[in-house]
């Protein structure tokens, strides 16, 4: 059986120094010469494969990663970009002209929320924002001048999975295109294998793995990519969220553990799951049966590479949230930090942090509560022991107490 294994696909890459190194060499420049001036024109036009005009365009450390992440997403290609909203503002616009219409999940990153909601409409496109999983509601809301469906694998912060096969049925039926952010679920999940039509990560979080970068990447096919670096009116190239050549060389790197990591990012978030769940505390993680989107996720899943690393306990309150945090970090049990995908845990109240743009009333709509706490769960050796010190930092602040424990 040929079964589609990211970490294969990425190993499966040779790339060789300038001089021999088992590491491909950075290219350290900002412009590359020319050994004809009919050799720079078609560049500029977009006719010359192997050619290097301006680092904006693109790098050949660039080009590594971008070829990389693109075996890992199963596309013909792809593109990185300083930042994941770098990566997320260029494929919407590439799309979506004035007077165009998008589809969203309305449980989506805060930055996402904010660019749909507040940005978009100045240049004329409007965003309905929808519950991922009600497919008539998606359906009702398909206007005439509609692009895309837009939405994340596993949102933020609430772990809504979307059932990606049946999103892009309807994508298909009404010539839409679906637009995937997966940076939750690396190798976990490959949204193209499901009809995706592009893949985006924030390459800061889980990919890097190290909290050193900020950087992003959309994969797609070589049509749309070269399209969006287009000199002429190409969204990202005309934009320039260009990554450095210093950094793609550090997460081509980081990469190459990936699979790895996020074997004990989902080995240690489980088992947080469902101890938490045990004691009874208000947890949600895809991974446990209670979640309601946990057979969707199963039915998608890469099993090897678990459920991911992300998991939310609902603490009652900003107060005990913080209360917790704080004294979690006193503890050296990880860091009252945005962001995820780091070595040591990290935690933050959503409400007033990753997903402090979006109103207060529609957070309420959503089910992001006050206390909701998300959790990074990182890469402890034992966890047992991290899960007994968290237990008692949670009886320590109320959080969890004797007598709603369940025995």
């Amino acid at each position: 059986m040929n079964h589609f294994d990211p970490a294969n696909e990425i190993q499966d890459l040779q790339y060789f120094g300038e001089f021999g190194g088992v590491n491909p060499s950075i290219s350290d420049s900002s412009t590359y010469t020319f050994l004809s001036a009919k050799t720079m024109l078609d560049t500029f036009e977009g006719n010359t494969d192997g050619c290097y005009l301006y680092s904006r365009h693109t790098s050949p450390t660039n080009l590594y990663l971008s070829q990389a992440l693109a075996k890992m997403e199963n596309t013909e290609s792809a593109n990185v970009t300083a930042s994941g909203m770098g990566a997320i503002t260029s494929v919407l616009m590439q799309i979506c002209k004035s007077d165009d219409h998008i589809i969203s999940s309305r449980t989506i990153y805060g930055g996402t929320y904010a660019f749909l909601k507040n940005f978009l409409p100045s240049f004329k496109i409007d965003t309905t924002f929808v519950d991922i999983n009600n497919f008539d509601w998606i359906e009702k809301s398909i206007q005439p001048n509609t692009k895309v469906i837009y939405c994340e694998t596993v949102s933020n912060p609430l772990l809504e999975v979307a059932d990606l096969r049946k999103l892009s049925e309807i994508c298909k039926k009404h010539n839409l295109k679906l637009i995937v952010d997966n940076t939750f679920s690396p190798m976990s999940i490959s949204p193209t294998l499901l009809g995706a039509d592009v893949v985006i990560h924030s390459l800061t979080k889980f990919i890097n793995g190290s909290s050193d970068t900020v950087g992003g990447v959309y994969c797609a096919t070589k049509e749309f990519v070269d399209a969006s670096k287009s000199v002429n009116d190409g969204a990202c190239m005309l934009l320039g969220p260009t990554m450095d050549s210093f950094r793609s060389s550090s997460v081509l790197k980081n990469l190459r553990t990936l699979h790895i990591r996020m074997k004990q990012h989902s080995y240690n978030a489980m088992y947080l799951a469902e101890r938490f769940e045990n004691d009874g505390l208000k947890v949600s993680y895809p991974g446990l049966p209670s979640h309601p989107n946990h057979e969707i996720m199963k039915g998608m899943m890469n099993a090897e590479y678990g459920y991911g690393g992300l998991i939310t306990v609902d603490a009652g309150t900003t107060e005990k949230a913080n209360e917790l945090m704080e004294l979690m970090q006193q503890e050296n049990l990880g860091y009252l930090a945005v962001s995820l995908g780091f070595y040591k845990t990290l935690f933050s109240c959503s409400g007033s942090s990753t997903s402090s743009e979006i109103p207060e009333e529609e957070r309420i709509a959503m089910g992001i509560s006050d206390g909701l706490i998300r959790f990074s769960i990182g890469l402890d050796q034992d966890i047992e022991r991290t899960y007994q010190k968290m237990k008692e930092c949670m009886l320590k602040t109320g959080v969890l107490n004797h007598e709603t424990m369940y025995i």
